[in-house]
C-alpha cells in the first residue's frame, strides 16, 4: 500500500484546502494519506471545518506559517523530516509555495522516492518586487528540477510555468484542474434564496452583486470600488454589493464602504468570512472577480455552481474555468470602463443573466468535481510510482 504524505501551507479558506482534504478522503484504498498543514494567520478564516466535514484528521504543524520566518521554518523543516521518517512515505505531494518549498527539502533529504508539487497559485508577478520575484523563480527552478512531477491546476498555469517563467520543462508538468463537491451548490437554491434575500434585506427587484476573498492587495478590491461607483451611477437598476472576506485590507475597504454609502445610500455591506457560502451564493446574482493574480479562483467555480453569472478580470486560468460571454464575462486587468459596462449590462439583462446562470452549472458540473480530481491524481501516483521500480 503506497503511502503518501500530504502538506499544504496552513488550513485558511481556499482552494488548497479541498483539494488536499478530497484526495485525501477519496483516494482509493490502495493508498495511505496523512494530511499536515499550518494554522491560518490572524486575519484569516479558518476551514479545519472543510476536513472535518469529510472525516479528515489533518495533523496541525503550528511552525508552517505564511511569512518567512528564519525560526519557525526551520523548526517547520525539522518536524516534517521526523514525520517523514516515522510515517515513512512513497510519495510526499505538497501544495502551494510554503510548503513546497519546507516539504520537499525536507522528502529530498529523507529520499523519498516521489516528490510531487502542486502549484494553485504562484508569486512570479504582481506580488514582489523584481529582485524577489527573481529569487522566488530561481528557488522554484532548483526544486522542480529535482521533483518527481509538477501539477499545474489549468492549461494556462501550465504555459506560465514552463513557456513564460521557465520554471521546468513540459515534460514534468501534469495538468490536474481542482475538483470540488459541488452538488451543495445546486441544491435547494430557490429555498436558499429566499432566505438570503430576507436576511440582507434584498428586494426581488434589486441586484445583488458579491466579491468573495481574502482582502488583500492581490485581490484588488479598490478596482472593486471604482466599479462599484461608476455601477451606481449609471445603473437604471437598484443594486446591493457585498464583500465577503477578511485581511490586511480591511481598514482600506472598510473605509471605501463608508465613503461610497455616505455618497449613494447603504449599498455596500462587509460580511466577513462565511462557512456556508452555498446558500449565500443561492441569494446573489452576479458575482465578481477582480484580482491581478489567481491560480484557479474558487469563487467564480462555485459561483456557476451555484447557477450565478460571472465577471471577472483576465488573471489566472479563469479562461480554463469558465465560458466568457456564455456563463458570464472576462475583462482585461485594469479596464474600468470596459468592466463597468460588462456589469451594467448584466445587471440590466434579466433574461441573459438567467442563461449565463444555467449555463454555468452544466459548464462545471463534471468538469470540477472531486472525482475526476482523484481519478486524474491515482493515475498520476501510479505512473510516477512505475518509474521508480524501474
Amino acid at each position: 500500500m503506497p503511502k503518501v504524505l500530504r502538506i499544504i501551507n496552513r488550513f485558511n479558506i481556499g482552494g488548497p484546502t479541498y483539494n488536499a482534504t478530497f484526495l485525501t478522503r477519496f483516494l482509493d484504498d490502495d493508498f495511505e494519506t496523512l494530511l499536515i498543514g499550518g494554522l491560518p494567520e490572524k486575519d484569516e478564516a479558518d476551514s479545519l471545518h472543510i476536513p472535518q466535514e469529510y472525516g479528515v484528521e489533518p495533523m496541525i504543524l503550528k511552525e508552517m506559517k505564511r511569512i518567512p520566518d528564519f525560526k519557525s521554518d526551520r523548526e517547520a523543516y525539522r518536524k516534517i523530516k521526523d514525520i517523514i521518517r516515522e510515517f515513512k512515505p512513497d510519495i510526499v505531494h505538497t501544495h502551494a509555495s510554503k510548503a513546497g518549498a519546507l516539504g520537499r527539502k525536507a522528502a529530498f533529504a529523507c529520499k523519498v522516492p516521489v516528490v510531487v508539487h502542486t502549484f494553485h497559485g504562484h508569486v512570479f508577478h504582481s506580488y514582489f518586487g523584481k529582485l524577489k520575484t527573481f529569487v522566488y523563480k530561481f528557488i522554484e527552478r532548483r526544486l522542480a528540477s529535482k521533483s518527481s512531477g509538477i501539477i499545474a491546476i489549468s492549461d494556462i498555469q501550465k504555459k506560465e510555468l514552463t513557456e513564460i517563467h521557465k520554471i521546468c520543462s513540459p515534460e514534468k508538468v501534469r495538468v490536474i484542474p481542482l475538483g470540488f463537491d459541488l452538488t451543495k451548490f445546486n441544491s435547494k437554491i430557490a429555498t436558499h434564496r429566499q432566505e438570503v434575500r430576507d436576511k440582507y434585506n434584498i428586494t426581488e427587484n434589486e441586484i445583488a452583486i458579491a466579491i468573495i476573498g481574502r482582502l488583500t492587495a492581490i485581490k484588488n478590491h479598490a478596482f472593486f470600488f471604482q466599479v462599484a461607483e461608476k455601477v451606481m451611477e449609471q445603473s437604471k437598476r437598484p443594486v446591493k454589493f457585498f464583500i465577503v472576506g477578511d485581511g490586511d485590507m480591511r481598514d482600506f475597504v472598510t473605509a471605501r464602504t463608508k465613503e461610497l454609502n455616505e455618497r449613494f445610500g447603504e449599498k455596500i455591506f462587509m460580511t466577513s468570512w462565511i462557512k456556508d457560502i452555498a446558500t449565500f451564493n443561492a441569494g446573489m446574482d452576479i458575482i465578481c472577480l477582480t484580482s491581478d493574480n489567481e491560480g484557479t479562483p474558487v469563487s467564480l467555480i462555485e459561483a456557476q455552481a451555484s447557477e450565478v453569472a460571472v465577471i471577472t478580470t483576465e488573471t489566472g486560468g479563469v479562461r480554463d474555468i469558465m465560458l466568457d460571454g456564455e456563463t458570464g464575462f472576462i475583462v482585461q486587468k485594469g479596464d474600468l470602463k470596459e468592466y463597468t459596462k460588462k456589469l451594467v449590462f448584466l445587471i440590466e439583462n434579466d433574461e441573459i443573466r438567467r442563461k449565463m446562470s444555467q449555463n454555468g452549472w452544466t459548464y462545471v458540473k463534471d468538469k470540477f468535481h472531486y472525482t475526476r480530481l482523484v481519478r486524474d491524481m491515482e493515475i498520476f501516483y501510479r505512473e510516477l510510482l512505475a518509474k521508480t521500480t524501474k
